[in-house]
């Protein structure tokens, strides 16, 4: 004998198999994207960092704002996950001599995971961060 619930349902067996199969690829897809975008938000705020901490080097006195190796070498401090070989600093003051500010600018190239149609493949992250140098204070 039937049991009475049964009677009016049809079987669903391997009904979650076939959705399961349907939406794995577009999972993926999700998952990746989102890798993608962590990776994207990450890298850029390590870049404006990078640029942050040079200029925060560079706004010292204006002996640091025109030493140029210094600015990045702080600047590279803070790119600890970054290869460090494609991290390009650049600095620039108004003046040679007595600079009231500091421009720093890091760029960085950034590639995703995987190649995605309508997607570019690399990138170019950069950052500018202006800072005004610390004015000399005369000696008493």
């Amino acid at each position: 004998m039937a049991h009475p619930h049964s009677l009016g349902r049809r079987s669903r067996r391997g009904a979650s198999t076939t959705e399961m199969a349907l939406l794995l690829p577009f999972i993926c897809f999700v998952f990746v994207i989102g890798v993608d975008y962590a990776r994207i938000f990450y890298f850029s705020l390590t870049v404006s960092n990078c640029a942050r901490n040079g200029a925060l080097y560079g706004s010292q006195d204006t002996a640091h704002a025109i030493d140029t190796a210094g600015i990045k070498t702080a600047a590279q401090i803070d790119g600890g996950s970054l290869t460090l070989a494609s991290l390009n600093v650049s600095s620039a003051t108004d003046s040679s001599t007595s600079p009231t500010y500091v421009d720093v600018t890091v760029t960085y190239p950034f590639s995703t995971l995987s190649n995605f149609p309508g997607v570019t493949k690399t990138t170019t992250l950069s950052r500018t961060v202006r800072m005004l140098v610390v004015p000399a204070v005369p000696s008493f």
